[in-house]
C-alpha cells in the first residue's frame, strides 16, 4: 500500500547539498546540485543498482593495505573465520521508504519520490508474527520517515502491547507536518525513544548535509520534544541524537562530542536531550555518490580499512539484530538491506517475514563485504552508535 504523497509538506523537501560558498539562487547551483531534490532511483543514476554500488567498492584499488581490502580475511585474522549470530536482541523494521527529506548521505536513497516502496498491513501483521516468535527486547522502526507509513501507530501500538522497547527513528522534521504534529506527546504516552538524526548542533553543518532551513525545522522540532517530556533524563521518554560526519572522514569521540552538544543546544537553544550516538557513513547509496564525484572514495576506503578495530567485532549489529525491509525480505544489517545482500537459511533459501523460522535463521552465516569496514572502523559503528 502507498502512503499519500499529497501529505508531503514541499517546504521541508528543500535540495540537501549546496556549495559552501554558494547561495540558493546563486550560479554555483548547478544541475548537478539541484538534483539531490530526487532520489538516485528517480534521477535513473547507476548507484541505484545495490550491485553497481558493490562494484565501485570492489573497484577501488586496496592492494597496499592490511589483507587487501577483504574483510573477511581481516575478522578471519582476528579471529573471526565466521561471522555468526549471537542472541536476537534487536527486530528492525524498515517500514519504508518515503520520506520528507533527500538528505546527501542517505544510505537509503529515500525521498519523497519513494512512494511505492511502503510497508503494508499484511506484512506489518507478519512481522508481529514473527516478532512472537523471539525474545528479542527492541523493536526499531526506521526507515525513509517510518512516521508517514499510514500503518506506522498500529505497528507501535502492537509492539508496545508486547512490552517491547519501541525505538523510532526519525528525521525531526517529520513532526512539523500536517496531522503529525501531535506526535511528540503521543509517543510520551507510550514510552517511545524517539532517536533523531541531526548532523551537528551548528546549524551550517546540519544544512550542509540536509539542506537549507533544516536547522531551526530540527531545533522547533526537538522544542517540541522537550515540552512533551523528552530529553529530561526520564528513561520511559529517552531522546537520542544521532549524528554522522559531514564529510570524509571518521565520528569523533561519541563521549566528548555528546558533552560539546549538550553545552551548545541548551546554550544556544534551550535544547536538552539524554544521550548522542555518533555512526561512520556508510560507502554507500547517495554518500558513495557524493564520495565519487568530489575525489574522496579511495581515501575514504583507505580510511575505513586502516581504522579497522578488531575489538569491535563481537559488537556488530548484524549479530544481534534481524533487518527486515519493506516488502517482507529480510537482512543481516541495514546495510545489506540497501545493498540487496539477503540473508539466508542454511539450506540457501532467502530469508523472508512471511516463512520466518528462528532456529534456521539463528544458525545462518552472516553476509559480508567491502563495506562492513564502515562498521568496525575506530571505536565502531553500529545503530547504537560507537561500539567500544
Amino acid at each position: 500500500m502507498m502512503a499519500d504523497s499529497t501529505t508531503i509538506d514541499s517546504s521541508l523537501t528543500t535540495p540537501q547539498e549546496l556549495s559552501p560558498n554558494a547561495s540558493a539562487n546563486s550560479p554555483e547551483e548547478s544541475t548537478s546540485e539541484k538534483k539531490r531534490v530526487l532520489s538516485l532511483l528517480r534521477r535513473r543514476s547507476p548507484l541505484a543498482d545495490p550491485q553497481q554500488q558493490i562494484t565501485d567498492l570492489n573497484a577501488v584499488n586496496l592492494d597496499s593495505l592490511a589483507h587487501g581490502g577483504d574483510f573477511d580475511a581481516a575478522i578471519a585474522a582476528a579471529g573471526h573465520p565466521n561471522l555468526t549470530p549471537t542472541q536476537l536482541d534487536i527486530f528492525q523494521i524498515n517500514i519504508g521508504k518515503l520520506c520528507n527529506m533527500t538528505c546527501r548521505h542517505c544510505h537509503v536513497d529515500s525521498g519523497p519520490d519513494r512512494t511505492r516502496e511502503n510497508m503494508d498491513r499484511e506484512t506489518v501483521d507478519a512481522c508481529l508474527r514473527a516478532l512472537d516468535q523471539t525474545n528479542a527486547t527492541t523493536v526499531d522502526i526506521t526507515g525513509g520517515a517510518p512516521e508517514m507509513n499510514p500503518h506506522f501507530r498500529y505497528l507501535v501500538d502492537e509492539c508496545v502491547k508486547r512490552g517491547k522497547h519501541v525505538i523510532d527513528r526519525c528525521n525531526l522534521t517529520v513532526l512539523l507536518l500536517p496531522g503529525r504534529e501531535d506526535l511528540p506527546e503521543w509517543f510520551a504516552e507510550r514510552g517511545v525513544e524517539v532517536v533523531c538524526s541531526l548532523p551537528h548542533y551548528r546549524k551550517r553543518n546540519t544544512d550542509a548535509q540536509r539542506g537549507d532551513g533544516t536547522y531551526e525545522k530540527s531545533i522547533e522540532a526537538l522544542h517540541r520534544l522537550n515540552t512533551a517530556g523528552y530529553g529530561k533524563g526520564d528513561p520511559n521518554r529517552m531522546l537520542t541524537l544521532m549524528t554522522n560526519p559531514v564529510g570524509a572522514f571518521l565520528a569523533g569521540n561519541q563521549g566528548k562530542a555528546e558533552q560539546e552538544w549538550k553545552r551548545g543546544l541548551q546554550r544556544n537553544h534551550g535544547v536538552s536531550f539524554d544521550r548522542l550516538i555518533a555512526l561512520n557513513n556508510m560507502p554507500i547509496s547517495r554518500y558513495l555518490e557524493w564520495l565519487e564525484e568530489s575525489g574522496n572514495l579511495q581515501s575514504y576506503m583507505e580510511t575505513l580499512v586502516n581504522a579497522f578495530n578488531p575489538a569491535t567485532i563481537n559488537g556488530l549489529m548484524c549479530r544481534n539484530t534481524l533487518s527486515m525491509s519493506w516488502d517482507g525480505r529480510i537482512f543481516d544489517c541495514d546495510f545489506n538491506q540497501m545493498l540487496d545482500m539477503e540473508a539466508r537459511y542454511p539450506d540457501g533459501r532467502p530469508v523472508t517475514i512471511q516463512d520466518f523460522q528462528l532456529e534456521a535463521f539463528a544458525a545462518r552465516k552472516i553476509l559480508t563485504g567491502r563495506h562492513c569496514y564502515g562498521c568496525t572502523a575506530g571505536s565502531g559503528s553500529s545503530c547504537g552508535g560507537a561500539i567500544e
